[in-house]
Protein backbone atom coordinates (compact mmCIF):
# COMPACT_ATOMS: atom_id res chain seq x y z
CA UNK A 1 0.00 0.00 0.00
CA UNK A 2 1.21 3.12 -0.23
CA UNK A 3 1.19 6.00 1.46
CA UNK A 4 1.48 10.28 2.07
CA UNK A 5 3.81 12.22 4.44
CA UNK A 6 1.70 14.55 6.76
CA UNK A 7 3.40 18.35 8.17
CA UNK A 8 4.24 16.17 11.84
CA UNK A 9 6.61 13.37 9.77
CA UNK A 10 3.71 10.68 10.23
CA UNK A 11 2.35 8.97 7.22
CA UNK A 12 -1.43 9.36 6.16
CA UNK A 13 -3.20 6.37 4.29
CA UNK A 14 -3.39 6.93 0.57
CA UNK A 15 -6.56 8.77 -0.43
CA UNK A 16 -9.30 6.90 -2.08
CA UNK A 17 -12.81 8.77 -3.05
CA UNK A 18 -16.00 6.83 -4.10
CA UNK A 19 -18.59 8.10 -6.16
CA UNK A 20 -22.06 6.20 -6.55
CA UNK A 21 -25.20 6.81 -6.36
CA UNK A 22 -26.13 3.61 -5.17
CA UNK A 23 -26.41 3.71 -1.27
CA UNK A 24 -25.73 -0.11 -0.37
CA UNK A 25 -22.87 -0.52 -3.12
CA UNK A 26 -20.92 2.98 -1.97
CA UNK A 27 -21.37 1.71 1.95
CA UNK A 28 -19.51 -2.06 1.15
CA UNK A 29 -16.75 -0.08 -1.06
CA UNK A 30 -16.27 2.34 1.57
CA UNK A 31 -15.99 -0.54 4.00
CA UNK A 32 -13.66 -2.37 2.00
CA UNK A 33 -11.32 0.23 1.31
CA UNK A 34 -11.31 1.22 5.12
CA UNK A 35 -10.72 -2.05 6.57
CA UNK A 36 -7.85 -2.56 4.00
CA UNK A 37 -6.44 0.68 5.83
CA UNK A 38 -7.32 3.75 3.01
CA UNK A 39 -8.98 6.93 3.76
CA UNK A 40 -12.15 6.99 1.95
CA UNK A 41 -14.39 9.34 0.97
CA UNK A 42 -18.00 8.24 -0.38
CA UNK A 43 -19.87 10.47 -2.59
CA UNK A 44 -23.38 9.95 -3.80
CA UNK A 45 -23.58 12.90 -6.05
CA UNK A 46 -20.94 13.96 -9.03
CA UNK A 47 -22.13 17.54 -8.01
CA UNK A 48 -21.55 17.66 -4.63
CA UNK A 49 -18.03 15.17 -5.22
CA UNK A 50 -17.10 18.23 -7.79
CA UNK A 51 -18.04 20.57 -4.99
CA UNK A 52 -15.93 19.09 -2.04
CA UNK A 53 -13.51 16.61 -2.98
CA UNK A 54 -10.40 18.67 -3.15
CA UNK A 55 -8.39 15.49 -5.21
CA UNK A 56 -5.11 16.40 -4.01
CA UNK A 57 -2.39 13.61 -5.84
CA UNK A 58 -1.82 10.86 -5.17
CA UNK A 59 -5.35 9.59 -5.33
CA UNK A 60 -7.88 7.43 -7.08
CA UNK A 61 -11.77 7.23 -7.67
CA UNK A 62 -13.82 4.42 -7.64
CA UNK A 63 -16.52 5.62 -10.34
CA UNK A 64 -20.06 4.45 -11.20
CA UNK A 65 -20.87 4.72 -14.58
CA UNK A 66 -24.24 5.00 -14.73
CA UNK A 67 -25.60 7.90 -12.68
CA UNK A 68 -28.49 10.54 -12.82
CA UNK A 69 -27.10 13.74 -12.51
CA UNK A 70 -23.86 13.06 -14.81
CA UNK A 71 -22.22 10.06 -15.85
CA UNK A 72 -18.91 8.20 -15.31
CA UNK A 73 -18.02 9.04 -18.70
CA UNK A 74 -18.95 12.72 -18.20
CA UNK A 75 -16.92 13.12 -14.97
CA UNK A 76 -14.00 11.07 -16.50
CA UNK A 77 -13.79 13.97 -19.00
CA UNK A 78 -14.11 16.56 -16.38
CA UNK A 79 -11.08 15.00 -14.43
CA UNK A 80 -9.15 14.87 -17.01
CA UNK A 81 -9.53 18.53 -17.75
CA UNK A 82 -7.93 19.33 -13.86
CA UNK A 83 -4.08 19.50 -13.74
CA UNK A 84 -3.41 16.35 -11.98
CA UNK A 85 -5.97 14.43 -13.06
CA UNK A 86 -6.57 11.32 -10.54
CA UNK A 87 -6.70 7.49 -11.65
CA UNK A 88 -10.10 5.91 -11.85
CA UNK A 89 -11.40 2.39 -11.15
CA UNK A 90 -14.55 2.27 -12.83
CA UNK A 91 -17.29 0.37 -11.80
CA UNK A 92 -20.78 -0.96 -13.97
CA UNK A 93 -24.01 -1.97 -12.88
CA UNK A 94 -23.75 -3.96 -16.63
CA UNK A 95 -21.07 -5.57 -18.98
CA UNK A 96 -21.28 -2.41 -21.27
CA UNK A 97 -18.09 -3.48 -23.50
CA UNK A 98 -18.12 -0.05 -25.66
CA UNK A 99 -18.03 1.91 -22.51
CA UNK A 100 -15.32 -0.41 -21.47
CA UNK A 101 -13.21 -0.10 -24.41
CA UNK A 102 -13.71 3.68 -24.52
CA UNK A 103 -12.94 4.45 -20.63
CA UNK A 104 -9.93 2.32 -20.66
CA UNK A 105 -8.62 4.64 -24.16
CA UNK A 106 -9.39 7.58 -22.05
CA UNK A 107 -6.78 6.19 -19.27
CA UNK A 108 -9.19 3.88 -16.58
CA UNK A 109 -6.97 1.90 -14.85
CA UNK A 110 -9.73 -0.70 -14.84
CA UNK A 111 -13.21 -1.30 -15.63
CA UNK A 112 -15.14 -4.21 -12.95
CA UNK A 113 -18.54 -5.19 -14.13
CA UNK A 114 -21.17 -5.27 -10.58
CA UNK A 115 -20.76 -7.63 -8.99
CA UNK A 116 -17.07 -7.92 -8.82
CA UNK A 117 -14.79 -9.81 -5.85
CA UNK A 118 -13.66 -7.58 -3.33
CA UNK A 119 -9.87 -8.70 -4.38
CA UNK A 120 -10.29 -7.28 -7.85
CA UNK A 121 -11.84 -3.62 -6.22
CA UNK A 122 -8.49 -3.63 -4.06
CA UNK A 123 -5.99 -4.92 -6.29
CA UNK A 124 -7.76 -2.47 -9.15
CA UNK A 125 -7.14 0.33 -6.45
CA UNK A 126 -3.41 -0.09 -5.43
CA UNK A 127 -2.93 -0.64 -9.33
CA UNK A 128 -4.62 3.18 -8.92
CA UNK A 129 -2.57 4.68 -6.81
CA UNK A 130 0.56 3.29 -7.66
CA UNK A 131 0.18 5.02 -10.82
CA UNK A 132 -1.07 8.49 -9.01
CA UNK A 133 2.06 8.31 -7.14
CA UNK A 134 4.31 7.75 -10.26
CA UNK A 135 2.89 10.39 -12.30
CA UNK A 136 2.65 13.18 -9.72
CA UNK A 137 6.90 11.92 -9.10
CA UNK A 138 7.34 12.34 -12.86
CA UNK A 139 5.47 15.93 -13.31
CA UNK A 140 7.84 17.32 -10.39
CA UNK A 141 11.09 15.49 -12.20
CA UNK A 142 9.79 17.34 -15.11
CA UNK A 143 8.99 20.71 -13.29
CA UNK A 144 11.79 20.88 -11.81
CA UNK A 145 14.38 19.67 -14.91
CA UNK A 146 12.40 22.71 -16.77
CA UNK A 147 13.22 24.81 -14.19
CA UNK A 148 17.37 23.91 -14.54
CA UNK A 149 16.94 24.26 -18.32
CA UNK A 150 15.50 27.58 -18.00
CA UNK A 151 18.21 29.10 -16.47
CA UNK A 152 20.18 28.58 -20.09
CA UNK A 153 20.97 31.89 -22.21
CA UNK A 154 19.54 31.23 -26.11
CA UNK A 155 23.41 30.58 -26.99
CA UNK A 156 23.43 27.85 -24.28
CA UNK A 157 20.28 26.10 -25.48
CA UNK A 158 21.39 25.67 -28.82
CA UNK A 159 24.72 24.39 -27.28
CA UNK A 160 22.92 22.20 -24.94
CA UNK A 161 20.55 20.85 -27.81
CA UNK A 162 23.68 20.10 -29.82
CA UNK A 163 25.72 18.58 -27.07
CA UNK A 164 22.30 16.18 -26.44
CA UNK A 165 22.09 15.28 -29.86
CA UNK A 166 25.87 13.52 -29.58
CA UNK A 167 28.29 16.36 -31.34
CA UNK A 168 31.52 17.28 -30.45
CA UNK A 169 32.80 20.46 -29.84
CA UNK A 170 34.30 21.13 -33.34
CA UNK A 171 30.89 20.18 -35.10
CA UNK A 172 29.08 22.13 -33.01
CA UNK A 173 31.02 25.15 -33.74
CA UNK A 174 30.74 24.50 -37.26
CA UNK A 175 27.09 24.31 -36.97
CA UNK A 176 26.90 27.74 -34.85
CA UNK A 177 29.70 29.35 -36.24
CA UNK A 178 31.72 29.86 -33.95
CA UNK A 179 34.93 28.75 -32.05
CA UNK A 180 35.45 25.91 -30.46
CA UNK A 181 36.92 27.59 -27.53
CA UNK A 182 33.66 29.49 -27.19
CA UNK A 183 31.90 26.22 -27.92
CA UNK A 184 33.66 24.74 -24.97
CA UNK A 185 32.96 27.51 -22.41
CA UNK A 186 29.11 27.43 -23.02
CA UNK A 187 29.17 23.99 -22.81
CA UNK A 188 31.13 23.91 -19.52
CA UNK A 189 28.46 26.64 -18.29
CA UNK A 190 25.86 24.61 -19.86
CA UNK A 191 27.02 21.47 -17.33
CA UNK A 192 27.26 23.61 -14.27
CA UNK A 193 23.77 25.93 -14.43
CA UNK A 194 22.00 22.04 -14.87
CA UNK A 195 23.77 20.21 -12.68
CA UNK A 196 25.22 17.18 -14.44
CA UNK A 197 28.57 15.74 -14.79
CA UNK A 198 27.83 13.80 -18.27
CA UNK A 199 26.07 13.44 -21.66
CA UNK A 200 23.73 10.69 -20.26
CA UNK A 201 22.59 13.06 -17.69
CA UNK A 202 22.11 16.02 -19.76
CA UNK A 203 19.79 13.68 -21.62
CA UNK A 204 17.79 12.52 -18.85
CA UNK A 205 17.38 15.95 -17.45
CA UNK A 206 16.27 16.82 -20.99
CA UNK A 207 14.12 14.05 -21.12
CA UNK A 208 12.35 14.61 -17.72
CA UNK A 209 11.80 18.08 -19.00
CA UNK A 210 9.42 16.56 -21.57
CA UNK A 211 11.52 17.93 -24.34
CA UNK A 212 10.08 21.45 -24.11
CA UNK A 213 11.89 24.63 -25.08
CA UNK A 214 11.13 26.92 -21.89
CA UNK A 215 12.48 30.79 -21.98
CA UNK A 216 15.77 30.84 -20.97
CA UNK A 217 16.69 33.13 -17.60
CA UNK A 218 19.46 35.82 -19.20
Amino acid sequence: MTSGATGAGQELPPQVYALDDDPALLTAVTKLLRRAGYRVAPYDSPRRFFLEAPLTPPCCVVLDVHMPEMNGIEVQEKLAARPFPPSIVFVSGGSDIPTSVKVMKAGAIDFLPKPFAAEELLRAVATALQRSEVELAERASAREAQERLARLTPREREVCAAVARGLKSKEIADELGAAVKTVNVHRSRVMTKLGVASVAALVRLMTAAGGGDPEPVE
